[in-house]
């Protein structure tokens, strides 16, 4: 029995060479930023412990969009999230606030595998850096104070 075990990983390379130079002959392809930001903003929320994106005054005026657009905005997806995009490689920014209780090492290296998976996957670009920023630490309480606006008012 004869095995070729370097041989199938040389033609592989080198057909997926030859596929991106035929992809360049018959046209280029372009990714705006703003698509890339998009996946990155989905893919790190999808990490739990993540409470939101953005800081503290892009969040306020993502709310206010979606107060008078009446729901949520396709550009919310990418709060928080700012990008670099060259023509094989890209570099993202990230700024979150963070579940209380979460380790913040442990979340950050979980949401830069799933952003570079996320977007290497669908792009096809290399994602060089993702530079993460802790905006706020999200406590339970303040989700209780939120709750007792609703009741009634201390002074008559």
């Amino acid at each position: 029995m004869k095995t070729e075990a370097a041989v199938p990983s040389a033609r592989d390379a080198a057909s997926k060479r030859n596929a991106a130079n035929r992809d360049e002959q018959h046209g280029h392809t372009q990714i705006a930023d703003g698509v890339v930001a998009k996946i990155a903003g989905m893919a790190a929320r999808e990490i739990g412990g993540v409470h939101a994106m953005g800081g503290g005054t892009a969040r306020m005026v993502g709310a206010v969009r979606d107060a008078v657009s009446g729901g949520s905005s396709s550009s919310s997806v990418a709060q928080g999230v700012s990008v670099e995009v060259g023509e094989r490689q890209a570099a993202v920014d990230i700024d979150v606030v963070v579940e209380y209780g979460a380790a913040i090492q442990d979340l950050a290296a979980a949401v830069r595998r799933n952003v570079t998976n996320a977007v290497e996957r669908m792009t096809g670009l290399e994602v060089t850096e993702i530079n993460i920023k802790v905006d706020d630490i999200h406590l339970p309480e303040d989700d209780e104070s939120a709750d007792d606006g609703d009741s009634e008012p201390r002074v008559r």
